[in-house]
């Protein structure tokens, strides 16, 4: 095939990926379910590009012992690498594409011998497989903390918590003065406008999640690091393209250089995305090169070529040394013990720590969780959030409840759906058990306890009527029950009100009282993570016999 096509068909594999990775994204939302409210599920396979990830399967393997359904498919990707290289950093990550694209602007640190010398192979190159060797070592201490630099989990994570959520306020922002407009063809055209994109991209909520700026912001970051030095995150950081790389080592596919034709223009160094080396005079690092054919594409000589079972010289392993090695491996086997110590860098567990329902118990949850957002992206309530620190260090991003903000539904079992990994297990509607009628003979899946503040309840503290918590609570028969109690109001009238309580036996730790609860700042009820299904240890009721 002619050289000068490969350029063209690899950006046509890049972008299919990269809008295949934005439609998967968008099918987790509210527009993409069908179904009752006792049948919410997703149409689409969201967790495909998970299953194709190698990192994910190799770390969740170290760290629990097992795979987890689906990541077998990883091998997909694997097996192919040993014949063609990291084609899979060049063609088919939505990571690389987006750092690609951003790397191909204009940029004044990156003209003529700037340029060049940029894209030549830079030693810091090695930093992504000390982070790789880190990662895999602390996985086998039962650690997932690589999934915060897994290139899937970024993304997901990213556009789920960040993105979509800005760009779904900004399109509504602008259409709503369209909508509104009295002019009856602007109002037709912006409401025009907002169905065929809801019908695309937008989500039927506006969705706010915390630290959503915090990510946003790295997220941008990442990608305006390409604009200084082309796919610095690919060549310096991402722990998958390291572990691709590592595996290459052994692919058939190289590059041949002619000597004879090369004149060292150094145009295949214009346009090189992975730092390999492709000039003449120069060994080929073969486990740096992304296979984006920029170098064949660009000789205008075609001194340039790949071409299986070649006998050229070249660095086939990774240029990483006994003293960096020594230095992942090291890392990997000391940050565990510092994040989980509570008088280190962790933290003791908070009591507001309510994980999603079907979620395994704490310390197996941090060996599995990548951090991904996939379950919070999803939840039709807006109830799942990134933690800061109230799981830890270890913990950081990893999904909790928060449900000041939101609470869960009772027929809803979707973050299970989409976990990849088995941090939260899969469940059905009636292992949950939190729907009349669809429970199981077993107890529902209780994430916590719901708990008063009578200091601050109104019916307690303040003589007034309210039993907004009560109408809320949504599993029968009803965790909070009201007592009628006379009280004496501050003008000395007695007064008949109705004080709610918590059964404990019946409460699930849902949150919609908590959610419902008209008090500004601090509610006055709560849900604490006391009686979560998930901890034997942390139970409040003795069982009776």
């Amino acid at each position: 095939m002619n050289g000068s096509r490969l350029p063209l068909l690899r950006r046509i594999s890049q972008i299919f990926f990269l809008l295949l990775f934005l439609a998967l994204l968008v099918f987790t939302s509210l527009h993409s379910m069908i179904g009752t409210t006792s049948d919410i599920h997703l149409r689409g396979p969201v967790r495909l590009f998970f299953e194709w990830d190698p990192l994910v399967a190799v770390a969740n393997a170290l760290a629990t012992h097992a795979l987890y359904r689906g990541l077998l498919w990883s091998l997909i990707i694997l097996l192919p690498t040993l014949f063609l290289g990291r084609f899979f950093c060049g063609w088919i990550c939505p990571m690389g594409t987006l750092q690609h694209f951003v790397g191909n602007m204009p940029s004044e640190a990156k003209r003529g011998k700037q340029r060049i010398e940029s894209n030549r192979y830079k030693r810091w190159q090695t930093v992504k497989y000390v982070v790789l060797i880190a990662g895999l070592v602390a996985a086998c201490f039962g650690s997932m903390a690589i999934g915060l630099l897994d290139p899937f989990s970024l993304l997901v994570r990213s556009f789920g918590l960040s993105v979509l959520p800005a760009f779904n306020f900004a399109v509504r922002a602008v259409l709503a003065p369209l909508e509104n407009s009295h002019i009856a063809a602007i109002k037709a055209t912006g409401g025009t406008i907002h169905t065929v994109l809801q019908f695309l991209v937008l989500d039927f909520r506006q969705a706010h999640f915390a630290q959503g700026l915090v990510l946003g912001i790295l997220f941008v970051a990442i990608l305006a690091a390409s604009l200084r030095v082309t796919r610095l995150w690919c060549r310096s950081i991402c722990p998958l393209g390291a572990l691709l790389g590592a595996v290459s080592r052994w692919s058939v596919l190289g590059l041949h250089k002619d000597p004879n034709s090369c004149d060292k223009c150094n145009r295949c160094l214009m346009h090189c995305q992975g730092g390999d080396d492709p000039i003449g005079g120069a060994p080929w690092r073969k486990a740096e090169c992304l296979m984006c054919m920029n170098c064949v594409g660009s000789c205008p000589h075609h001194s340039l070529n790949f071409q299986f079972f070649r006998n050229e010289k070249e660095v086939a392993s990774p240029d990483i040394g006994r003293r960096r090695t020594i230095t992942g491996i090291a890392a990997g086997a000391v940050v565990v013990p510092l994040m989980r110590s509570n008088t280190g860098l962790g933290k003791s567990r908070n009591e507001r720590l309510l994980r999603p329902p079907g979620s395994v118990d704490e310390s197996e949850f941090l060996s599995r969780c990548i951090r991904c957002g996939e379950c919070m992206k999803v939840c039709p309530n807006t109830a799942l959030h990134p933690t800061l620190d109230q799981a830890g260090i270890e913990g950081l991003w990893s999904p909790m409840v928060v449900p000041r903000i939101g609470y869960c539904e009772p027929s809803c079992v979707l973050c299970s759906e989409v976990c990849p990994t088995g941090a939260i297990w899969q469940i059905t509607p009636k292992e949950k058990g939190w729907v009349v009628g669809v429970g199981g003979q077993n107890q529902p899946v209780r994430l916590g306890t719901a708990f008063y503040d009578r200091g601050r309840c109104l019916p307690w503290a303040m003589a007034t009527d309210c039993i907004v918590c009560e109408e809320w609570c949504p599993v029968s028969p009803k965790a909070i029950y009201v007592q009628e109690a006379q009280v004496i109001d501050s003008a000395g009238i007695t007064k008949t009100l109705k004080q709610p309580r918590i059964d404990p036996s019946r409460c699930v730790g849902c949150g919609a009282c908590e959610y419902a609860c008209p008090l500004q700042e601090h509610p006055a009820v709560y849900v604490t993570s006391i009686g979560e299904s998930r901890s034997p240890s942390s139970q409040i009721l003795l069982n009776r016999k």
